[in-house]
């Protein structure tokens, strides 16, 4: 028998057979995390993907469509069994953790609702992340990228740095600057705008003057009509921008402004924190303005910029 894939198991339409309780139970989960714990789109795309591809396993594990009372005498050698399958078609530990916490958050709410009660996943150690560095740009490749189509009359180029601008000069991620609605555009006014960023956070970010005549400019030069509640940013048939679309703008502007492979958008969120701290900014201060959950998070960026650090010790520091 050809060994399957996970995914495999799913239909054409992503659709996996199962029992009624569970398919019921499933839909109310993700209704739950939707509406009344305010996930973003993106958090329960990939939740939705880990329950589906645990649900697909469990199908085949078990021999049939799985229910709740397969979820209930589940034990830990089976979650095991799926984590290791799902290392064989090559998950990494990263995906791998978001799996788990994925799937622990589901059976906590099956216990809550009085549906499921079993620890098995409790007792399952969360794979092992190897700690990564953010990779900024120094300041000029920053200053370049983010300049680099901001003349002429193109409306895409006028449109590409007003997001760029916004990734760098402040912080959002390019989920929350393509999220961005007409009536919040940052224009001359408005310095401040509200953000929510990942679990419903809100935050409140400054705008720089050159970000707010960016997007002024491209509101200047966009061809179509934008509703208050349409995107504010548009793709080049007037539809919702995709990501994808800033990501391929600056892997062409790589090699004629010399940037590294890692020069992406999520670099001038990067870069917009590590410059910040390099000029003295407080690190709960950058923790408020990148929306960060948790100051361990923002901290990663005091080893980005260790040099500064040691510098300002060596000179402080009455010993030294």
């Amino acid at each position: 028998m050809t060994r399957e894939t996970i995914d495999d198991l799913l239909d054409t339409s992503g659709e996996l057979p199962l029992a009624g309780d569970l398919s019921a139970a499933a839909g109310a989960w993700l209704d739950h995390l939707e509406h009344e714990r305010g996930r973003s789109p993106a958090t329960l795309a990939s939740y939705e993907r880990d329950l589906r591809q645990y649900l697909a396993f469990l199908k085949r594990d078990l021999g049939h469509p799985p229910c709740l009372a397969d979820l209930a005498h589940l034990d830990v050698k089976a979650v095991r069994r799926f984590l290791s399958a799902r290392r064989r078609e090559g998950a990494v530990s990263r995906s791998l953790a978001r799996t788990v916490s994925a799937l622990r958050t589901f059976y906590r709410w099956l216990e809550a609702t009085d549906r499921v009660a079993n620890r098995a996943l409790a007792q399952i150690a969360m794979p092992r992340i190897p700690k990564t560095l953010p990779k900024p740009l120094t300041v000029d490749k920053a200053a370049a990228l983010v300049g680099d189509e901001g003349t002429g009359e193109d409306w895409i180029g006028a449109r590409n740095v007003a997001v760029m601008l916004l990734l760098y000069g402040a912080g959002l991620r390019i989920s929350e600057a393509l999220g961005l609605a007409r009536r919040d555009a940052p224009v001359s006014g408005r310095d401040v705008i509200r953000i929510v960023g990942k679990g419903g956070k809100e935050r409140l970010v400054p705008i720089l003057p050159v970000t707010q005549k960016a997007v002024e400019r491209y509101l200047t030069l966009c061809p179509y009509p934008l509703d208050a509640t349409a995107p504010l940013f548009v793709g080049a048939k007037g539809g919702p921008l995709s990501p994808r679309i800033i990501q391929l703008a600056i892997a062409r502007m790589r090699d004629e402004l010399a940037l590294p492979e890692t020069a992406t958008p999520h670099a001038l969120r990067h870069s917009f924190a590590t410059h910040l701290l390099a000029a003295g900014a407080d690190l709960r201060q950058i923790q408020e303005l990148l929306g960060h959950a948790s100051l361990s998070t923002t901290q990663v960026y005091t080893d980005v910029d260790r040099e500064r650090i040691l510098a300002v010790y060596d000179k402080a520091h009455p010993r030294a």
